[in-house]
């Protein structure tokens, strides 16, 4: 009859005893890590290796599409290869033009205008012509042109002269 009465006790501290012993083990087992990663990093330092990992800085480039009618002189057209944001082959004379025509105007903006055709699916599309544009916008600034002044106006659908080159482009604007 007394028997039954202390299984609830006898439960009880069975149970905290489990979890103070796992307690142990887990600190102890962490412990033993740290002396392991401590003995590790010893023996690289001894042998003139880094014992500090090489700091991985991402930063994520905002991307700021203006939705702005198309105004200004045309300094620069870039047409791309199909499916493709890689620069053409032909890009550098376009660029030093461009950025001529940036240097020649200080005090305006250079809107970057990435076109797309009416075909297939929309949204990728538009995802390339904007890939296209900051792939100008990248050549621009690696020739010197100050980032502040770049601005990228947001994907346009166009049936062009009905040239699927003329779809594939990316118009550089100078604008007040």
């Amino acid at each position: 009859m007394f028997d039954e009465l202390d299984d609830g006790p006898r439960i009880a501290v069975w149970t905290v005893l489990g979890i103070i012993a796992l307690l142990l083990f887990g600190l102890l087992g962490g412990l033993g890590i740290r002396a392991l990663n401590a003995k590790a990093g010893a023996g690289q330092a001894a042998a003139g290796l880094s014992t500090t990992a090489p700091a991985v800085v991402v930063i994520e480039e905002e991307v700021i599409l203006v939705d702005e009618p198309l105004v200004g002189d045309v300094a620069g057209t870039l047409y791309f290869d199909f499916a493709s944001a890689t620069l053409p082959a032909d890009a550098a004379p376009v660029i030093e033009a461009i950025k001529a025509a940036a240097d020649a105007a200080p005090g305006q903006r250079l809107v970057i205008s990435g076109f797309h055709d009416a075909t297939g699916d929309p949204a990728k599309n538009a995802e390339l012509a904007k890939e296209r544009a900051k792939a100008v916008r990248a050549a621009l600034q690696a020739a010197g042109v100050d980032a502040s002044r770049l601005v990228l106006r947001k994907p346009e659908s166009t049936t062009g002269s009905g040239d699927d080159r003329e779809a594939r482009r990316v118009e550089v604007r100078s604008a007040p």
